[in-house]
């Protein structure tokens, strides 16, 4: 086995990243065999219970064609608008190949993914898509990012959406079978690397400078840096070439690649942002049954919080405290603290009548949730 198809074996949510290189012809059209490729293998994937994410460049490739913009380098404004014109394309093209998935559209600002409770609006959207069948198909929104506030390439976009989904593991599709330790082109003693314990200066050395020519924006380098910020967080990348047969589904059977091993794990990285990332915005008071599961490794329902104080939007950190006020842990907590006030204490199923609306059954999800010792 590979080390690809060991990070991939137990996984049940994958990020999937291709770039405008592996999807846009030298037509400036999509691709259509390429298209058919990934969604086959994404819809058997999804037939195993595998969920994936998938990140989808080619929206600025198709739409300056539709606009007649040519080859040239492209202004912002001629890149926002070409983004618009090429994003119906881009999904038109998706949602054929995965038929008779649906394909749903996300568009994503790096603002999306630094405001908390955009994340975690966001998250909840991605949820919702896979548990209903759907296929997440996501881009950054090129259309409204400005130049000092967009990621500028989707591989390190890709990292960051595994991190919010909670991935598994994150596969970078490149022009390249993976990292080589130098230009296979250029040097026929070039070989390459199946597994990357860590990040070194070594390792960056061989991914060389970022960009390249082409299509895309995003070169080895930008990968590199996509796959650092996803080992940060617990998650393994993996770096494979994507105009082979059946691109995606050959990795969990040992096809070959470069699979990065994460700096941590997931709950390591998670407990330490929870952690340490946040000053609690408010406390949560728990009852003994409550106290009881959330250390057993369930969420926080309302039924289970006598009380709430201070005063916390969604997707801030609160402290739990238990009954005799003893520390219990510190969560980001699922609704504001008016709604928490409304609802302490309710079933689940009584929220809507209390708001008028619901937005999920838990204060705190298991998943935000960093307890003290007993």
């Amino acid at each position: 086995m590979t080390a690809a198809a060991d990070l991939l074996a137990p996984a049940r949510r994958v990020v999937v990243k291709i770039g405008s290189s592996l999807l846009i012809g030298p037509d400036r059209q999509p691709h259509a065999a390429r298209f058919s490729a990934i969604a086959a293998d994404l819809n058997a994937l999804a037939g195993r219970g595998v969920q994936i994410v998938l990140v989808s460049s080619g929206a600025v490739a198709l739409g300056r064609s539709r606009l007649g913009f040519g080859t040239g380098r492209l202004n912002l404004e001629q890149k926002q608008a070409a983004a618009a014109a090429g994003q119906t394309a881009l999904m038109q093209a998706w949602d054929a190949a995965l038929a008779p998935r649906p394909a749903a559209q996300a568009l994503l600002t790096s603002g999306d993914l630094e405001s908390r409770r955009r994340w975690l609006n966001a998250r909840a959207t991605l949820d919702t898509l896979l548990a209903a069948g759907a296929q997440p198909v996501i881009n950054e929104n090129d259309t409204v990012a400005t130049d000092e506030l967009r990621y500028g390439d989707n591989d390190r976009l890709a990292a960051r959406v595994a991190q919010m989904c909670d991935a598994d593991a994150l596969i970078l599709l490149s022009d390249v079978a993976g990292l080589f330790t130098s230009d296979p082109g250029r040097d026929p003693s070039a070989r390459l690397l199946d597994h990357v314990p860590a990040i070194s200066p070594e390792i960056e050395a061989m991914a060389g400078g970022a960009g390249a020519a082409g299509t895309g924006t995003g070169g080895m380098a930008s990968k590199i840096a996509a796959a650092r910020i996803a080992g940060s967080a617990g998650i393994g990348t993996i770096i494979a070439a994507g105009a082979q047969a059946r691109p995606v589904l050959r990795l969990f059977e040992g096809g070959e690649a470069t699979a990065f091993s994460p700096e941590t794990s997931r709950q390591s990285a998670r407990r330490a942002w929870i952690a340490g990332a946040f000053n609690p915005a408010g406390t949560l008071t728990l009852d003994a049954g409550a106290v009881e599961a959330v250390r057993k490794g369930r969420s926080l329902l309302p039924a289970g919080v006598s009380s709430v104080s201070g005063r916390f939007q969604r997707g801030e950190a609160v402290r739990l405290l238990g009954p005799d006020g003893e520390a219990v842990g510190k969560g980001v907590v699922g609704y504001a603290s008016d709604e928490v006030a409304r609802i302490a204490g309710l079933q689940s199923g009584q929220i809507e009548a209390a708001l008028g609306w619901r937005r999920g059954a838990a204060l705190v999800h298991a998943s935000d949730l960093v307890l003290d010792p007993a």
